[in-house]
């Protein structure tokens, strides 16, 4: 039997309509999870619409009021509320593309940990006030130096102070000096007392005749041609003036004691600090440390870092040391100091325990020299936060540090300080 030709005509569009039909409530079916987003956080979402071809995603609806963006489809952005969103994914058949269809989506965004803490004021009219945050960004030597400093979660959640402190400055004679302290949390007036003692021991070395004797003696030690009896005596001169530099730091936090009604532990600190001067055999480094912040030193290629002082850690373990405490002027205080020479180096670095303890976790840590690859990728942006600190174009490096100190790291929340020569 011979068919009529209008079967064909009738039959083959309900076929191409059917087709897409199908092919569109199989794209509707899909069960997509939206992973978690985080407040704050940067944050990306590729849709995988390789095994349909013929449906393209046109956009996506509500999306906007999370702060993120649809491209190429590809969501991302960094949503900065959290909540449980309803987007509505726009899609069409490109055979059909007048008719476009909506599925539906959640994508949840997480709370940012960071705003579940108070950022309480200080109080203004409090003795010995300090601001919440500093920092600073200049020459030191024939190199540059960045410090910041910045009031941790636990303070501010409280309205306490900020009780670590530093001070930086360019000497007579070319030489420089940088100072850091971490007051501690037990101690009633810490943010005087590491003020005092960072800014103390600055002023007693900004002494022409001291840094004279200092100098005279480094030739000698650097010298070839003295023997070996006469550059150990003028090791000793040196350290006798290094000596003489924490001790009057001492005498200085106790004098604001007596004239303020308070006692020696009101005013408990730690304190490092580096002086810096470049000579024609390279760049001396004179340090002294007590307490657990480091100072280390990073050569020209990462292929070996120096722990440069002695941390109240392993030897001194059993309690920490403070500058208010007259037992660190034992016989042991000769450890505390150090003198070095280095013909260049990349970073001279000193920090506190803010961020010591969530960057480098342990005290072996410090001269590992992987784990100072990773500190420096994370200043370059490697992090959750993409906050990233440019050595090179340098005109911001201080703001963007102070950015870079507010990472987020669970159970770290202390005052963090952290001061780079580079």
């Amino acid at each position: 039997m011979k068919i009529p030709s209008f079967y064909f005509g009738i039959g083959e569009k309900p076929m191409e309509k059917g087709i897409i039909y199908k092919e569109k409530e199989e794209f509707k079916e899909i069960h997509w999870v939206l992973k978690n987003a985080n407040a704050g956080k940067f944050y990306e979402f590729s849709f995988e619409i390789e095994d349909f071809p013929n449906i393209k995603i046109k956009t996506i609806t509500n999306l906007e009021v999370t702060g993120l963006m649809f491209e190429n489809n590809r969501i991302s952005g960094t949503p900065m509320s959290n909540n449980l969103y309803h987007l509505d994914i726009e899609f069409f058949h490109i055979e059909d593309k007048e008719n476009t269809e909506i599925k539906r989506v959640q994508l949840l965004v997480n709370i940012d940990p960071k705003d579940l803490w108070k950022n309480v004021p200080a109080d203004k009219e409090a003795d010995f006030y300090k601001e919440d945050e500093a920092s600073f960004q200049g020459r030191f030597s024939d190199k540059k130096i960045v410090v910041v400093s910045k009031r941790g979660r636990s303070h501010a959640h409280e309205g306490k102070f900020r009780e670590d402190d530093f001070a930086v400055n360019e000497l007579p004679s070319d030489w420089n000096i940088v100072s850091v302290s971490d007051g501690a949390g037990s101690a009633t007036m810490a943010r005087e007392g590491s003020r005092l003692a960072t800014i103390s021991v600055n002023e007693f070395f900004s002494s022409p005749e001291v840094l004279n004797e200092i100098e005279n003696n480094i030739e000698i030690i650097y010298t070839s041609d003295n023997s070996e009896k006469e550059q150990d005596g003028a090791k000793e001169h040196v350290i006798r003036r290094l000596y003489e530099g924490v001790l009057y730091v001492h005498h200085a936090l106790e004098k604001t004691a007596s004239e303020n009604n308070l006692s020696m532990n009101d005013l408990h600190t730690t304190l490092i600090f580096a002086l810096v001067k470049k000579f024609s055999f390279g760049y001396v480094i004179l340090n002294f440390g007590v307490g657990d912040c480091p100072i280390s030193l990073v050569n020209t290629d990462f292929s070996e870092i120096k722990l440069l002082n002695t941390m109240d850690v392993g030897e001194f373990s059993g309690g920490t040391r403070f500058m208010t405490m007259k037992e660190i002027f034992n016989d042991h205080i000769v450890s505390r100091f150090r003198i070095s020479c280095v013909e260049d180096f990349s970073y001279l670095v000193l920090m506190t325990d803010g961020i010591y303890d969530p960057k480098f976790l342990t005290e072996n840590k410090l001269e590992d020299t992987e784990s100072w690859k990773t500190f420096f990728n994370d200043l370059n942006g490697v992090n959750d936060d993409l906050a990233k600190v440019n050595f090179i174009n340098d005109t911001e490096i201080a703001q963007q540090l102070l950015h870079w100190t507010d990472f987020w790291s669970r159970g770290n929340h202390d005052d963090r300080t952290l001061a780079i020569i580079y």
